[in-house]
């Protein structure tokens, strides 16, 4: 026994399955079975409210299972002709995401775990409960799963949320960043390198133009809804003929419904945004919904594109405010960081103050990364709901680009006008 002992204590001990390596595969895990958890619940509660339920609790979970991977963006097929599928229910998605984000915070917070190593094993974790869901909804049931697609649009939503709670870099960022970003830098042109003497500058201006973006989509997403809320009390007898055909009158068809239009809640607002944008949104191909413009075709009986206008009118336009309000916004953070103390290195006595044209850059650079996010979010609020006609809804594909230019247009003149005007009042040649 003494020779044993000696033996095992000058080799290292295995770890245990609980150790701070193998956590972050538990947490992913833990992460994914509580989203199940979120979404079963209410699909088996109404399970057991129908009277006479025509499917079994199997098939009742396997329902349960394929829309959670909906939730993540995984296309789906429903009915025995594989009719697609792909509108996604934001709400769950962010759902998904939070959880993750959690996960991984908590894990990286704990002494000993690198944080670069938690996304990657996270979503292992992850992906070990996606697995036997996407295979097992694939078989049978009411919305049959495609296991290759839906595993990797979980990993799509999974990593990025794992990146974000554990809030560490992946190692291989670092690498692409000092292979693309500084060569770039170093061959900016002369007129920039004027605008800005040095690297630190280039720095505060990218975060002013950050937060600017940030204040310019928030503002977006209340006037979004804001919108929805105002159609929604002004048109709420419009959505009783499609709740009375698709319920027939039963308390747990239409509980189910309201659940569904509560998922769908932070698509709506990205289908208000669009419309307020200009370009408007789709309601099959070849139909259009924008202010002052309607292309008219039949559609769903659902009680949120009920709310949709049925008549085109002149008035609709007063909806365009919106994004010039989120071009405000962005202006006028982007001016109060322009004057603010310390924005440029101070040169020759000068008071450190941005230009004015790097503060048009700065607004410049706000409406691209207002563009994209926009772009990105009408791409995951729209989708396929069958086949042939019903295979377009959602915002426009150019809804990206008309977000850019309405922030472009309006802040990157507005930006340095008001950065003059905030510098006059604070010189005294204005009234405060």
């Amino acid at each position: 026994m003494r020779h044993m002992t000696q033996h095992l204590m000058g080799r290292p001990l295995p770890r245990a399955i609980g150790a701070f390596d193998s956590a972050p595969v538990l947490a992913g895990a833990a992460a994914a079975l509580l989203g199940l958890a979120v979404v079963g619940a209410p699909v088996l509660v109404l399970w057991v409210l129908t009277a006479a339920p025509q499917d079994s609790a199997a098939d009742a979970a396997r329902l349960a299972g394929a829309l959670w991977l909906l939730g993540h963006g995984g296309p789906l097929s429903r009915g025995g002709g594989g009719v697609p599928l792909a509108l996604t229910p934001l709400l769950l998605t962010v759902c998904s995401a939070l959880l993750l984000r959690q996960g991984a915070a908590q894990v990286a917070a704990r002494p000993g775990v690198r944080g670069q190593a938690v996304p990657a094993a996270l979503c292992a974790g992850y992906l070990a409960v996606a697995l036997p869901v996407a295979l097992a909804c694939a078989r049978a049931g009411a919305l049959r799963a495609r296991p290759l697609p839906d595993l990797l649009a979980v990993l799509a939503v999974a990593y990025p949320a794992a990146l974000a709670g554990a809030g560490a870099a992946p190692a291989w960022w670092s690498t692409l960043r000092a292979r693309i970003s500084d060569p770039l830098l170093a061959r900016l042109p002369n007129r920039l390198r004027e605008l800005m003497p040095g690297r630190p500058a280039l720095g505060a201006v990218a975060v002013a133009a950050g937060r600017a973006a940030a204040a310019a989509l928030l503002t977006l997403v209340a006037g979004g809804a804001l919108l929805l809320g105002a159609v929604l009390l002004l048109r709420t007898d419009s959505t009783g003929p499609a709740l009375r055909t698709l319920t027939g009158g039963s308390l747990p068809g239409a509980l189910g419904l309201l659940l569904c239009c509560l998922l769908l809640v932070p698509n709506a607002v990205l289908w208000s945004i669009g419309y307020a944008l200009g370009p408007g949104f789709a309601l099959g191909v070849g139909t259009v919904v924008a202010p002052g413009r309607l292309t008219p075709g039949p559609s769903l009986d659902f009680p949120l594109l009920a709310l949709v206008p049925t008549t085109a009118s002149a008035w609709q336009r007063l909806v365009l405010v919106v994004p010039v309000l989120a071009g405000l916004a962005a202006a006028g953070l982007l001016a109060r960081a322009a004057v603010a103390p310390g924005a440029t290195p101070p040169s020759a006595g000068a008071p450190a103050r941005w230009r004015p044209g790097a503060t048009a850059l700065a607004a410049g650079l706000s409406a691209l990364v207002v563009g994209l996010a926009v772009a990105l979010g009408a791409r995951l609020a729209g989708g396929a709901v069958g086949a042939g006609r019903m295979a377009q809804l959602g915002p426009s594909a150019f809804c990206g680009l008309a977000a850019a230019g309405w922030v472009a247009v309006v802040a990157v003149p507005g930006a340095p006008a008001l950065r003059w005007w905030l510098l006059r009042r604070a010189a005294g040649d204005l009234p405060a």
